[in-house]
């Protein structure tokens, strides 16, 4: 089950754990069920005078197990087995369960705790999830925690692997696949902030009275990707008040599986990635608001006077300078059925979303090096891939085509165009495509289609504020500087060429040395 390298990290976790913890497990006689019992004896040896499991329980979901300190009447289940990307969140609720703290800020954990349904009852979730899926742990860690925390909230962690009968009975394409009392309440990556958000009907005037508070910063970064960690870094070591107001902390590189042209970085993984970004900003102090949208900025009125970033939840944050690094999302086909058909067979991440498709047809959309790798992921999980690539050529790395054109799973289409995702009964059954050369349009029956054609720049709210190339891009100078005095922009999200992660820290880096310039030689306001 666990090698003796995850033996001995469990057990050196577990020394943390100082409060007694119950485990009750329901088994049956399938192999999960006996690799689910070698999984919670190594964790009782691990930890015998803190652990107990026994294995009389009678849930339905077999095999599973609740975990739960003692004495509380708190609900965390685990059905199916959490290994993979999800045996640091069974760990994580290990740990909180035994009075380890969480690294969370303690007014997130206030409003957890103060959470409760307005009939009285239950937050009951179900969260469905895949081993692969580097998308699933953010939200299996934020539900757990949620039940660790406050008896209110019952969360079932499902594995949709061992139970294919649930996940196929509600036509689940895509995970993580979050139910509440029944009903869905949310698909894809979610931080435990935005969960308490939707559950907490006035968190959002909270959070905006919070940043309205904010003093002035010098450098407000506005994204969080490496553009906007590498900004704030560079420009927290100068020494003066820098605050980095995003979405979500490392914005793409979240979605991004494998990291290995990185420089000094061999390999790595992107929410790993993600997570040094965000380590080493917040090592310089700088002020980090996550969950975090841009509606609106206004330039300040006078040199050396205060522009203002103005948020979706209404409210504002001051500065003498910003950088712009918003980034990118992945580019939509734009084809009929896409949007119909989107988490119901039309995926966008191969890693979270491939393993639901095991044994069945899909297709690429796309032959850059997202496309060919997604094609070269999938084919070893499904029985069929075809991939669909618009120009002549594919335009992925030389190493890439080699490999894909070696599997035998897999067909390619150049010079093709999609024009239809079509479907029936609510999810995806086939797509439409033309040949551009002779024009014979044809359909090909699948059960998924993986967009993967690129990014699209978020811009859109700075229309007619700085100005924006004919794509959407940021127009900038060599220094990262906009038309607007005092607003420099940075990454994916600008004119410069090449979206890649390290010309996004370098431009980054260049875009905070210069707002430091703009500040130290622009007057001081009235």
């Amino acid at each position: 089950m666990l090698d003796d390298t995850l033996k001995a990290q469990l057990a050196a976790y577990l020394e943390r754990v100082t409060l007694p913890i119950e485990i009750v497990a329901s088994l049956g006689d399938d192999d999960n069920s006996v690799q689910m019992r070698e999984l919670l004896q190594t964790i009782q040896t691990a930890r015998a005078d803190k652990i107990t499991v026994a294995y009389d329980g009678q849930d339905a979901r077999k095999p599973s197990f609740t975990l739960k300190r003692a004495g509380t009447a708190t609900s965390l289940r685990f059905a199916g087995l959490p290994l993979g990307h999800e045996f640091t969140s069974l760990v994580l609720a290990l740990l909180w369960s035994g009075g380890h703290p969480p690294k969370v800020e303690q007014d997130v954990i206030d409003q957890i705790k103060a959470l409760s349904p307005v009939d009285g009852g239950d937050f009951n979730f179900e969260v469905y999830m895949s081993l692969t899926c580097h998308n699933c742990p953010d939200v299996v860690q934020a539900l757990s925690l949620m039940a660790v925390l406050n008896p209110k909230v019952k969360t079932t962690v499902i594995e949709g692997g061992a139970f294919q009968d649930e996940v196929n009975a509600r036509e689940i394409m895509a995970v993580p696949s979050v139910y509440l009392n029944g009903a869905l309440f949310g698909n894809g990556r979610m931080l435990v902030e935005e969960i308490v958000a939707k559950l907490d009907t006035g968190a959002a005037d909270k959070d905006a009275a919070k940043l309205n508070a904010k003093d002035p910063f010098d450098v407000l970064i506005v994204g969080g990707g490496p553009a906007g960690a590498a900004a704030a870094v560079y420009a927290a070591r100068k020494g003066i008040r820098v605050g980095v107001a995003a979405e979500r902390f490392g914005g793409q590189v979240n979605d991004t599986m494998s990291i290995e042209n990185y420089i000094s970085v061999q390999e790595t993984d992107g929410p790993k990635f993600a997570a040094a970004l965000e380590a080493q900003t917040r090592s310089y102090g700088v002020d980090i608001m996550n969950l975090q949208r841009a509606d609106k900025i206004i330039p300040a009125s006078e040199p050396g006077g205060l522009a203002e970033v103005v948020l979706a939840n209404g409210g504002s944050l001051k500065a003498k300078t910003i950088i712009l690094s918003t980034g990118a999302r992945w580019r939509n086909v734009n084809v009929p059925g896409e949007q119909e058909y989107k988490n119901k067979g039309v995926a966008y991440c191969p890693h979270c979303d491939g393993p639901l498709f095991k044994g069945k047809d899909v297709a690429v959309i796309g032959g850059g090096n997202s496309g060919v790798e997604a094609a070269i992921d999938l084919a070893g999980l499904v029985r069929h891939v075809t991939v669909f690539e618009f120009m002549p050529e594919l335009k992925a790395d030389a190493v890439l085509v080699k490999k894909l054109h070696s599997l035998p799973n897999v067909t390619v289409h150049t010079n093709t165009q999609t024009t239809e995702i079509t479907g029936a009964d609510g999810k995806v059954n086939g797509i439409k495509y033309k040949n551009r050369e002779t024009g014979t349009e044809s359909l090909l029956p699948l059960e998924g289609v993986f967009v993967q054609i690129g990014l699209v720049p978020n811009t859109e709210w700075l229309k007619g504020t700085v100005d924006l190339s004919k794509f959407g891009e940021i127009e900038v100078d060599a220094k990262g500087h906009t038309n607007v005095p005092g607003v420099f922009a940075a990454g994916d999200c600008t004119t410069v060429p090449f979206k890649q992660i390290v010309i996004a820290a370098g431009d980054g880096s260049k875009a905070a040395l210069s707002a430091f310039d703009h500040l130290i030689r622009s007057p001081i306001a009235a």
